[in-house]
Order: C-alpha cells, then sequence, then structure tokens
C-alpha cells in the first residue's frame, strides 16, 4: 500500500514531501514528483506535509488516471530528488485545478 503523487502536484511542485521522507523515494520531473511505490514504505509522513494534497495511499485511488502506474513509469525514468528544492513562481495559481494530467504534465525530467 504505497502512497503515490497525484496530479495536484502538477505545476504546484513544493517539495516539502523530500525533505520528510525517510526512504528518499521521490523522483523529480520537469512540473511534478513521483515516489517509486517499490520504495515508499507506507509511512504516510509526505502525504501529511503536502500543501496541495497531491499525496494519497494508492488504496484511496479512485477513477483515471492510474496513479500508482504512472508513478511507477516515472520513478524508473526520471532522477531521485533527497532534498527540497525550489517550487514554480506560479504555483499557487496552479492549485485546484482540475485536469492538469490531460493538459499540462509533462514527461521530461527535470534539469539539472
Amino acid at each position: 500500500m504505497p502512497y503515490v503523487v497525484t496530479e495536484d502536484c502538477i505545476k504546484c511542485k513544493y517539495m516539502d514531501c523530500v525533505d520528510i521522507c525517510p526512504v528518499h523515494c521521490f523522483y523529480e520531473g520537469e512540473n511534478m514528483l513521483v515516489i517509486n511505490p517499490e520504495q515508499c514504505i507506507d509511512c504516510a509522513a509526505c502525504e501529511e506535509t503536502c500543501p496541495v494534497d497531491a499525496i494519497v495511499s494508492d488504496t484511496d485511488l479512485n477513477g483515471e488516471p492510474d496513479w500508482l502506474s504512472i508513478n511507477r513509469k516515472y520513478s524508473a525514468l526520471w532522477p531521485n530528488i533527497l532534498k527540497r528544492g525550489t517550487p514554480p513562481a506560479d504555483a499557487k495559481s496552479w492549485k485546484g485545478i482540475a485536469h492538469k494530467f490531460a493538459t499540462q504534465f509533462n514527461p521530461n525530467p527535470a534539469r539539472g
């Protein structure tokens, strides 16, 4: 029962979760983070720290897209992030926007 990052992270990417994760299971794309479900120890620390409620248990998922598969796929492609970076300047303006995966998701890894 790992935790996963959902579309609420897209374009917000606050990264509070990165600092609190005891196993460093976050991976960074250009405009969102994902969790490697194989590394997640289900501690829930990240869920409580996310200011946009983008992190949920995979047992609480309902509907499309398949966030567990998305987190698994992109954690294999994107670089591991070990410390919090700077969120996007316009992050607040993206909070609560619906359907960001269909319109805003970027599959590219974060630029180093």
